[in-house]
């Protein structure tokens, strides 16, 4: 009798062995002979994946497979990992509630501008175009925005401002803690804004107007409030409205103040005296602390070992005085002053030389002057210089007594505060005031490669505050993110624990894990240490892909997050989404 085919299948047999399990996978093939069923072995499938194994069952099951380019392509790519990081931890940070308590359009492209300048710093005119590579104007609903809207929300932002700030000081500033403030300027391209003067331009644009911003910070450097002033606004006289800001806007009764020697000036030390519960923390002069050296009420031989010491003075009455040494930034002090006292002198002897070669047509003195100057003016050491010009003559001495006062003056600085020791012991007096680092980083990623606040092209008063609002939002939201991803970041971990434990006046020390980190550019956990930057991204690599079935006329479409690398994995988890 002929044999009857009836199946192929794959058989699983388990059997044990001395307390262990093995488990086999046989392709087989039964057949009919005569009145019995048999079974025969094709091949034995036990070294395949068991994956592999399941497919081959199905398979033989009568399913069809095809491979992912049969069963649907892929439309389009966006770019998702950043703007999922950045807009979640924004509303985790209740950002969204601060701006509007109701969600609207206006809200939402308020979001959207925010999280646009950290993701994609440019002008509002091209703003629209970054965000059709990403999802964030489709998470919003903001895709079919309008510049006209744009320029409209960002007007409703301007209004919205002092709310926003109040706010957030009512989050972050506590009774009797601290507020950094410091200012900073950026310069402006054109004539028409009357925010523009000519002033101090710290970003060495010459010929160019500027418009001044002073940036209100908590304890930690988490920004507040910003504010604009013109640009031919002197650092100190901003300090008014700072103190109306803190007293009237936010109801702070009892705050400390904290402002750089050039901020905080006496007439404005004095200003504040007007309010008792508004302390401050500042730092002296280098003519103020010349006259405590030659008055003895500084004894710099006492502060060699200690390098710290709380003094009096009838000069400064209710004030605390802590003098600090520092021998590192003496030596430099010293090193650097040696340098351009050396330069000069080498420029100082060429013209000596200049004058002398010239005998049929000398040198007048007034030209000898002016090229003098010139020498002296580069090296900011015209003081140390005692000059001897005429007609066809020039020479030249260092003023040795000058040089050595100055020395004396090397690594000493004075910290001033109105606060009693029962509330601020004097190395928390210093590190206080150390903490205006924390707003100069906010400028730094203000004006650097981070947010990008200049250069500024809006003409009206009320857009160009609205800008400089939008930008410190921006950093708000950076700030926590740079907090959750220091582990992952050039950045120093647990680093408010490792000021309280350094020394308040020698140059901070960066932590052994810390310098491991930079050593190796690998973290603890094995990843490439990122940038800021490049950390957004590698999470931008992680893209929200639209696909459309294959053969499927009607349109329909779905979407599929592209699978997180551990690198992106870590950075999501780190922000505990």
């Amino acid at each position: 009798m002929a044999r009857k085919l009836l199946s192929l299948h794959v058989d699983t047999i388990v059997r044990k062995h001395r307390g262990k399990t093995y488990v086999s996978y046989l392709l087989r093939h039964s057949y009919r002979d005569g009145t019995q069923v048999r079974h025969r072995t094709l091949a034995n499938l036990s070294h395949l994946p068991t994956a592999t194994v399941d497919l081959i069952r199905r398979s033989l099951k009568g399913e069809t497979f095809i491979t992912p380019q049969q069963a649907f392509r892929i439309t389009q790519a966006k770019g998702h990992g950043h703007v999922h990081a950045v807009l979640s931890t924004l509303r985790k940070l209740g950002l969204d509630i601060c701006l509007a308590a109701r969600p609207s359009r206006r809200r939402n492209l308020a979001v959207a501008l925010i999280v646009a300048r950290l993701l994609f710093p440019c002008s509002k005119l091209a703003t629209p175009r970054h965000w059709q590579t990403t999802t964030l104007a489709d998470q919003l609903g903001v895709h079919d925005a309008t510049m006209a809207e744009i320029y409209q929300t960002l007007d409703w932002l301007g209004r919205r401002q002092a709310d926003v700030e109040r706010q957030l000081a009512r989050r972050h500033l506590r009774r009797g803690g601290l507020v950094l403030y410091d200012v900073s300027s950026s310069f402006y391209y054109g004539r028409t804004c009357p925010l523009a003067r000519h002033g101090h331009n710290r970003d060495g644009k010459k010929g160019l107007p500027i418009i001044v911003y002073g940036l209100l910070a908590d304890a930690v450097g988490r920004p507040i409030a910003i504010q604009v002033f013109p640009g031919n606004t002197g650092d100190p006289t901003t300090v008014p409205a700072q103190v109306d800001t803190l007293r009237q806007r936010f109801g702070c009764d009892h705050i400390v103040l904290v402002g750089d020697r050039g901020m905080l000036t006496q007439t404005q030390i004095d200003h504040l005296r007007q309010y008792p519960g508004l302390g401050w923390i500042s730092a002296l002069r280098s003519a103020a602390i010349r006259r405590l050296l030659d008055d003895g009420h500084v004894q710099r031989s006492s502060l060699e070992e200690v390098h710290l010491a709380e003094i009096d003075s009838p000069d400064f009455p209710g004030e605390r005085l802590i003098v600090c040494f520092n021998p590192r930034l003496a030596q430099e002090r010293r090193r650097k002053r040696q340098a351009l006292l050396e330069q000069t002198e080498v420029r100082l002897q060429r013209l000596v030389q200049q004058v002398a070669r010239r005998t049929q047509h000398p040198l007048g003195q007034a030209d000898i002057g002016i090229k003098a100057g010139k020498i002296l003016q580069r090296s900011k050491v015209a003081k140390h210089y005692q000059l001897d010009i005429a007609d066809g003559h020039f020479t030249w001495r260092r003023r040795e007594e000058a040089i050595r006062r100055e020395e004396e003056l090397d690594g000493l600085y004075v910290i001033r505060t109105s606060e009693p020791k029962r509330r601020l012991s004097a190395a928390e007096a210093v590190r206080s005031y150390k903490r205006l680092g924390l707003v100069e980083q906010a400028f730094r990623s203000l004006k650097g490669v981070d947010l990008l606040v200049r250069p500024i092209y809006h003409r009206v008063p009320p857009r160009v505050r609205a800008h400089l609002s939008l930008c410190m939002l921006a950093y708000y939201v950076e700030w926590e993110l740079r907090r959750c991803w220091a582990a992952l970041l050039f950045a120093e971990e647990d680093l408010e624990d490792a000021r309280q434990a350094r020394d308040p006046v020698l140059p901070a020390e960066a932590t052994e894990e810390a310098k491991a980190k930079k050593r190796t550019k690998q973290t603890a956990q094995g990843f490439e240490v990122q940038s800021f930057r490049s950390l957004l991204a590698q999470l931008a690599s992680q893209t929200k892909n639209t696909c459309v079935v294959a053969g499927d006329d009607s349109g329909s479409s779905f979407e599929q997050v592209s699978e997180a690398t551990p690198l992106q994995a870590e950075a999501l988890r780190l922000l505990q989404l």
